[in-house]
């Protein structure tokens, strides 16, 4: 059977978010992406104009989390989900390079542009909790946009504090915010 190759596109914005999240963004340009991807720079100057476009186009993909499993639409599935996608967005998206850059903010345009994708993929998270107030299996003492920022804030602190993610991380984090789901729902 013949082995399908990834595209120059996907190659590229797989390029380009690998080397986002393991050095940052200064470490995203059009060269070091071609050498990366295995592609000629001019492959990505037919398919993007600039720096800027490609790591916009590397990014995109980050804004539209699919939501959560329809058959685990309980507080504890929600509240799961929300903590399993913020975690995938800096673990599997950004990298701990890319926060810290965009913490920084020593590249403008990138935190201009990473910022525009975040609130997407943030916005996403708190409409989730708001769903599950809404039909009764969360309660939240505070806004879901609050939550969403404790949730991201507890995975950089722990990254921060020991260097990785512990295994059981996300469940910790469910089991610490139990309290906030009704009725075992």
């Amino acid at each position: 059977m013949a082995q399908i190759r990834p595209s120059s596109a996907a190659k590229i914005t797989d390029a380009a978010r690998e080397l986002l999240r393991t050095k940052g963004p200064s470490a995203v340009t059009v060269e070091r992406v071609a050498a990366e991807a295995g592609v000629a720079r001019t492959t990505i100057y037919r398919r993007f104009a600039d720096r800027h476009a490609l790591l916009t186009d590397a990014l995109a993909e980050l804004a539209d989390p699919p939501g959560p499993d329809e058959h685990d639409i309980s507080g504890e599935g929600r509240l799961r989900w929300v903590i399993e996608h913020a975690a995938a967005m800096v673990l599997d998206g950004v990298g701990f390079g890319g926060a810290g850059a965009v913490l920084d903010n020593v590249d403008p345009a990138f935190t201009t542009t990473l910022r525009s994708v975040l609130q997407v993929h943030w916005h996403a998270m708190a409409e989730e909790l708001e769903a599950g107030v809404a039909d009764g299996s969360l309660r939240l003492n505070g806004d879901a946009g609050t939550m969403v920022d404790s949730i991201i804030g507890a995975l950089l602190a722990e990254y921060g504090r020991t260097g990785a993610l512990a295994d059981g991380w996300a469940e910790r984090l469910v089991a610490l915010h139990r309290g906030i789901v009704v009725d075992g729902r």
